[in-house]
């Protein structure tokens, strides 16, 4: 190798080496940095031709599939994956622009003023809208077209109107046939309309003083409309004594449309109430003939009537939880959790391969490969653990033995630069 030679591939080395005190000094600078995946520069042979030899140079990395320690927090949108996988982020919120979706493993996650959950780096978290039973639709899971971004701020629940009702409660067989009439025992049912607010149905129980174990219930609306009576009798003997024997309704003669009253045989009341355009029916079961599930007629006290009801108010979002699968689980004001979206995790072939973006994310890449999105815990991705986050994969003891390595390689490259130059400059001393 000529000396011209020497000096050349001397300062390539100084290059290289250069690169690679960089991405240490990058490594160690976040090595503290929530999902950072450390850099480094591996040294390649680089020829120069048959006269000038080989050379060096210095071709960059990220170490994307190396995983780092989860460390617990105190919030709920704090999440990390346990395993392989990508959460995926756009630079705006619902971005219609798929070139601005990237993928990445920091899942510091807090609301925006408008609730979008949004990383330390300002990328927005994208997932699939459930529907109301906590499914999924029509989604493709090869690209980012069916997401959207996740928002946890102003979710309500809609109302939902009361459509069924069942009671029960005892009512004392000792009150009927005794020839006087007695006060009637009244309780009162709470439902929901169709906007939510609440109303109610009076159930006023009057003993048959005639008739031993008949009671009359008269189903009054909070409006004061008198709907209809139901006579019930009860079993006084056998093996279904103090359960209903038989129902018969009775609608008000006065009852105006489409307000309206019925009674099955089996013992559930159907009303119409004339509340909207659009009038509510609720079916409300006063128990089953020769049953103990409703109302029952036995000796001693009587017990106040209990109502279990369906439908609900307009709710409020309480507070959040995400679960393993990566689903983000709303909490209401009235106790109902329901699921609002469903977090995918991206795999993809190679993931050293993506190509880096600001803020601890990633691009696809020709060299990632194919990319799909996933329920987490399936197709080999990892699992979604919340109140967690995943520190970044730098070992600095590691790092600062590298530094050590490459500042050798860098002096004895610059060793070789001033021996070369002292060498060509005895040469020029020849001509002297």
């Amino acid at each position: 190798m000529a000396i011209s030679s020497a000096m050349q591939a001397a300062v390539a080395g100084l290059s290289a080496n250069s690169k690679a005190v960089g991405k240490v000094s990058e490594n160690i600078a976040n090595s503290n940095t929530v999902g950072y995946k450390r850099g480094f520069a591996s040294m390649v042979t680089s020829s120069g031709g048959a006269s000038s030899g080989s050379s060096v140079r210095a071709e960059t990395r990220q170490e994307v599939s190396g995983a780092g320690q989860a460390s617990t927090t105190t919030s709920a949108n704090d999440l990390a994956i346990s395993g392989e996988g990508f959460f995926v982020v756009s630079k705006n919120p619902n971005d219609p622009i798929e070139s601005n979706y990237m993928l990445t493993r920091a899942g510091s996650f807090v609301p925006d003023e408008n609730g979008y959950l949004r990383n330390s780096a300002g990328y927005y978290l994208a997932g699939y809208v459930t529907n109301e039973d906590g499914s999924l639709g029509a989604v493709d899971y090869t690209n980012f077209s069916s997401m959207e971004t996740v928002r946890v701020g102003e979710v309500s629940l809609a109302a939902d109107a009361t459509t069924t009702g069942q009671m029960d409660g005892n009512l004392p067989a000792a009150e009927t046939g005794t020839g006087t009439a007695t006060s009637p025992f009244v309780s009162t049912m709470q439902y929901y309309n169709s906007l939510g607010g609440t109303e109610s149905l009076s159930f006023s129980w009057q003993a048959d003083a005639a008739v031993e174990n008949r009671w009359q219930a008269t189903v009054t609306g909070s409006d004061g409309t008198v709907y209809g009576t139901v006579d019930v009798d009860f079993n006084d003997s056998g093996a279904f004594a103090g359960s209903p024997a038989s129902f018969t309704g009775t609608a008000d003669g006065g009852l105006a449309a489409p307000a309206a009253f019925s009674v099955s045989a089996a013992g559930v009341m159907t009303i119409t109430i004339d509340n909207g355009t659009t009038p509510q029916t609720i079916d409300v079961s006063l128990g089953t003939v020769n049953g103990y599930d409703g109302v029952t007629q036995f000796d001693g006290e009587y017990t106040p009537q209990t109502f279990d009801v369906d439908g609900s108010a307009v709710t409020l979002l309480e507070s959040t939880e995400f679960d393993e699968e990566g689903v983000l689980w709303g909490v209401f004001d009235n106790g109902t959790r329901s699921a609002l979206y469903q977090i995918p995790l991206a795999m993809v072939n190679n993931p050293d391969g993506l190509a880096v973006a600001d803020g601890n994310a990633y691009r696809l890449s020709r060299d990632s490969g194919d990319m799909i999105l996933t329920t987490a815990g399936a197709n080999g991705s990892g699992s979604v653990t919340s109140y967690s986050l995943e520190s970044s994969n730098v070992d600095v003891a590691k790092e600062m033995t590298d530094l050590i390595q490459i500042q050798r390689a860098y002096s004895s490259n610059a060793k070789v630069v001033t021996t070369a130059d002292e060498m060509l400059q005895e040469t020029t001393n020849l001509k002297r």
